[in-house]
């Protein structure tokens, strides 16, 4: 089990991604109810999804935790970091800046892209609209990203995590607005300025988020100064890594491309074909957003708060520390992601019928179906990303850019698969089968990249306890899925059934079963939410 500190770390990341992931659900139930899961929100979504994915295409993964091990290194430099971060912080806004001012100019250009049936059609020009307010995104992200890495490099996690819940807030506070005055939008009758509010006021949360970890900078004692005397930096390194990080993303984009191209141009052909129910895009995003919530909440709080720890286990050469704390993060996810991805795969649509309750039943079933697609690769994502994490603190994100080419180019085929053989509308279900499939296989291939490095962590135990909680979880789930049809009438009293039956004897047989690890877990949960001192 990780230590004390970073349990102290990782509960106040966990409660900050909670609130964040609470109100950004919210937010994207009034978005959904505002814009509904057909064409027009898929207007909105792709054009306010092209921020994110330039972000992460040219620059996300460096911002992420490439330069996070080269940050820890400065601090121990005698100026304490200073010079470099300032350097560092120099250059990314530097490419922030144009990276912005190109995607701004290039937006028809990109929509013809990601969503080429909208081509000749109203929501083309929309789409266009969304995206040029809401590509500024990209420069207040990766703001956000670097002070964020910062802050983490001397032991400030919470702000990170805590500063969407404000972005979150302003969004909301502008589709209530929306959800009081204009209900009946459509993608015939949204005004000009109807999209201008939505487009900058996303926009302007961003802004915020950014803007508020200012403060938390300062205190960690790190003065921030424009400095562009880049000639003999140390930023040579961080460059080269930074370039293997940038092949990552164009491998990731490319796949995510053909992920959105497929579920929009779905979308489009069932409604030529006179189905209403929303089969496209904005199902499949709001879906792995329920998906990836337990892995935001427990996997990255854990991991971002280990990453400075591993990385300074690899500057001074304790690869025994190291293969401990990878070990330990493995099985404390696991705790928590087993049992939800057995959730989602058994009651996908229950769960999406309450979170999504003001959408239309066949709707909100859609996209639970989608949840259960993808709710096995929860698993295999938070794996992967641990061990990924462990080939960042021996800064090898070429191994990570050749694992991640494998497995998109599986999800490609997999993908194109589904189109020549399912009708449209089940289309996008299948995008979230195709998801747990390639997760998979790189989680073996990021274990084996790793082992080059000395570090061979023995499957065997892992795997048998994985097996352990998906046993221990069975025992509740599966007698429930059964008699499902038999559960009290009403969606939230179902759930509630499902959720608390299956907590407690998952709870109670792992301590029969012995798994010490879930009662340590679950004091991990409970120092997150203050229950427990």
């Amino acid at each position: 089990m990780v230590d004390d500190s970073i349990v102290k770390a990782s509960s106040a990341m966990a409660l900050g991604t909670i609130f964040s992931r609470i109100t950004g659900l919210i937010r994207n139930l009034m978005l959904a109810s505002v814009l509904g899961t057909a064409l027009l929100g898929d207007t909105y979504n792709v054009g306010n999804t092209m921020p994110n994915i330039l972000y992460n295409l040219l620059i996300g993964g460096a911002l992420t935790a490439v330069f996070v091990p080269q940050i820890v290194r400065s601090l121990r430099d005698s100026d304490g970091g200073a010079a470099f971060i300032s350097k560092l912080y120099s250059s990314v806004v530097t490419v922030l800046f144009f990276l912005t001012l190109l995607g701004v100019l290039a937006a028809p250009w990109l929509v013809n892209i990601y969503a080429p049936e909208f081509n000749g059609r109203p929501e083309f020009n929309l789409t266009v609209a969304f995206m040029r307010y809401c590509l500024p995104q990209i420069f207040f992200l990766g703001v956000f990203m670097l002070l964020g890495q910062i802050a983490n490099a001397k032991n400030k996690f919470g702000p990170m995590m805590w500063a969407p819940v404000l972005n979150n807030i302003i969004v909301i506070v502008l589709l209530g607005w929306f959800l009081l005055n204009r209900r009946d939008i459509s993608v015939g009758n949204i005004s000009d300025s109807e999209v201008a509010w939505l487009g900058l006021g996303t926009t302007f949360g961003y802004l915020a988020q950014a803007a508020i970890l200012l403060p938390v900078i300062k205190r960690a004692g790190i003065k921030l100064r424009l400095r562009f005397d880049w000639r003999n930096s140390g930023l040579g390194k961080s460059v080269k890594l930074a370039g293997w990080s940038f092949i990552y993303a164009v491998v990731s984009q490319l796949s995510y491309l053909v992920t959105v191209n497929l579920a929009t141009s779905a979308g489009v052909k069932a409604a030529e074909a006179g189905i209403s129910t929303g089969v496209g895009f904005t199902p499949y995003q709001n879906a792995y957003l329920i998906m990836i919530l337990p892995h935001s909440v427990i996997t990255v709080s854990i991991i971002t708060a280990l990453l400075p720890r591993l990385s300074n286990h690899v500057i001074d050469n304790q690869l025994s520390e190291l293969k401990e704390s990878l070990t330990s993060a493995l099985k404390t996810v696991g705790v928590f992601t087993v049992p939800a991805a057995l959730i989602f795969l058994a009651f996908g649509p229950l769960i999406a019928k309450n979170l999504y309750f003001d959408l239309p039943t066949k709707d909100a079933n859609y996209l639970g179906l989608v949840l259960s697609g993808l709710s096995l690769g929860l698993i295999p994502l938070s794996i992967n990303l641990i061990i990924m994490r462990g080939l960042n603190a021996f800064e090898n994100v070429k191994a990570q850019a050749q694992i991640n080419l494998v497995i998109n180019i599986v999800a490609i085929l997999l993908s194109i698969f589904g189109v020549m053989v399912f009708k449209p509308e089940w289309v996008t279900v299948w995008l979230g089968v195709t998801f747990p499939i390639h997760y998979l296989l790189g989680t073996f291939l990021s274990f084996a990249f790793l082992s080059r490095h000395g570090l061979k962590i023995n499957l065997s135990p892992i795997l048998f306890f994985y097996c352990k909680l998906i046993a221990v979880t069975g025992v509740g789930l599966i007698p429930l899925w059964f008699f499902r049809n038999s559960l009290p009438s009403g969606n939230f009293i179902s759930l509630l059934i499902v959720l608390s039956i299956t907590s407690l004897i998952y709870i109670f047989t792992s301590r029969l079963m012995k798994i010490s690890e879930v009662s340590e877990a679950v004091s991990l949960l409970l120092r997150s939410s203050g229950l427990r001192k």
